[in-house]
């Protein structure tokens, strides 16, 4: 080759999953799953016998770990699913606007971030009634100066606030 027909290579991201798999029968109640492309949280599962033909079924029913909907699942306990990468991380909370939904977050290495909304300000779906006592109580911790610890969840590209706690004045 010579030097004017060199291969180009397009950038791109790392090439880290959001997913992995895991076999279906070793889920437990508690475990995290993609269900219709939504990750979720097992609440019930259950599985059948080996029937004449073939595979023992696992049957899922897991909730929306962002939504708060519910899913179901019917596979056989030899497949794989997909199971989500989910993080959870600790900020302290600098500011909260009730009006925008903005919320201000101080990252460990003292960065600022600015990219996340209280958890009644979501895209899709309707909140909670959990969301909407979260965001009662962070708003009046807020008013009341307390230093607030919120605890976010990361999972498929997605963020959201989960719970909060107030850190004790030092």
């Amino acid at each position: 080759m010579s030097d004017d027909e060199q291969p180009t290579f397009e950038s791109t991201e790392s090439g880290a999953s959001l997913v992995y798999p895991q076999t279906a029968g070793e889920l437990r109640k508690g475990s995290l799953l993609m269900i219709k492309g939504h990750p979720c949280k097992v609440s019930d599962i259950s599985t059948s016998k080996t029937g004449k033909h073939g595979h023992a079924k696992a049957h899922i029913v897991a909730i929306n770990i962002f939504t708060g909907k519910k899913y179901e699942d019917l596979c056989p306990a030899s497949h794989n699913v997909e199971v989500p990468f989910a993080k959870r991380s600790e900020y302290q909370l600098l500011t909260a606007d009730a009006a925008t939904g903005e919320v201000s977050l101080l990252m460990e290495n003292g960065e600022m971030k600015d990219d996340l909304n209280l958890p009644t300000f979501v895209s899709i779906g309707e909140p909670t009634e959990d969301d909407k006592q979260l965001v009662k109580d962070i708003l009046k911790a807020e008013e009341d100066g307390k230093i607030i610890i919120a605890t976010v969840l990361a999972a498929m590209g997605t963020e959201k606030i989960i719970s909060m706690k107030v850190k004790d004045e030092q």
